[in-house]
């Protein structure tokens, strides 16, 4: 919809109530009481019909529509067997999928602009979240497999655990999300304050591809490197003391679930995954 669009619905919910529900200024907008008592009311009418048809339909004739996100990787890594399994079961559900830098996962979710997303599982889930791991991933630092300036800066002569080389080394890093945090902490571990980063980019994916280029050393999933295109460009170093591996899989609002449409795709990812239901 357009903002004129929004705003005359806006105005005619306003109109409606009798009441302002948004307080306005110049930079930003906020709720107000009556606001947020018919955003209350919205949310339990939509939890409301989503029970109706629940009641009135069978799971076999479920028709509509699920907003799904997902980084480029686990669109066919993690995503791919769910969905053929889920278009034979309910061919009438079309699924809206939205491709990007699985950092934006959990956040979209929340938001309210996707109803499933796929990605990692951060170490605090908030109460109003659920979430179904479906796979796991390790974390690996690589360095480029081609003689470059980056390799031969590496030395690669015992000297790795020095805090002082580590701050030399051009690191690529993302630049935000989980996996951020935890190369973060792995650094400040390690005696490192300032690392030197080379770049802060949106996504795994363009981390081994940039490693394989030469331009520099990075911190990816395993299970993005293998299905990068890049695997061959780049070689493994082992991590002293290595990260956490990453647990990834679905995640959902809670009230969400009671959709049969979204509760139907997380049922056939975990019978996809051998998981209990």
């Amino acid at each position: 919809m357009s903002v004129s669009a929004v705003s005359r619905c806006v105005q005619r919910l306003e109109a409606s109530v009798g009441q302002s529900l948004f307080e306005r200024d110049r930079r930003s907008m906020r709720l107000t009481s009556a606001g947020s008592t018919l955003k209350h009311y919205a949310e339990q009418a939509v939890d409301d019909w989503d029970r109706v048809r629940r009641d009135l339909t069978s799971e076999r004739d479920l028709v509509g529509e699920v907003s799904l996100f997902c980084s480029v990787t686990a669109s066919f890594s993690v995503l791919s067997p769910v969905l053929e399994s889920f278009r034979q079961a309910h061919p009438g559900v079309h699924i809206m999928l939205h491709a990007g830098d699985q950092a934006d996962g959990v956040g979209r979710v929340l938001e309210g602009r996707d109803d499933v997303a796929v990605t990692v599982r951060p170490d605090t889930l908030a109460a109003r979240l659920d979430f179904l791991t479906l796979t796991e991933s390790s974390m690996c630092l690589c360095i480029p497999a081609a003689d470059c300036a980056t390799r031969q800066a590496l030395k690669l002569d015992g000297q790795l655990a020095a805090p002082d080389f580590w701050s030399d080394v051009p690191f690529i890093v993302p630049e935000r999300g989980i996996t951020r945090d935890m190369i973060d902490a792995w650094f400040i571990g390690r005696g490192v304050t300032r690392p030197r980063l080379y770049a802060q980019v949106a996504g795994h994916e363009a981390i081994v591809a940039m490693v394989a280029l030469g331009l520099g050393v990075g911190f990816a999933p395993e299970i993005v490197v293998r299905n990068s295109g890049f695997e061959a460009g780049i070689e493994r170093l082992p991590l002293d003391p290595p990260l956490p591996d990453l647990r990834i899989g679905l995640c959902a609002l809670r009230r969400r679930l009671r959709s049969p449409l979204v509760r139907s795709l997380w049922r056939v990812a975990a019978r996809t995954y051998d998981l209990p239901v």
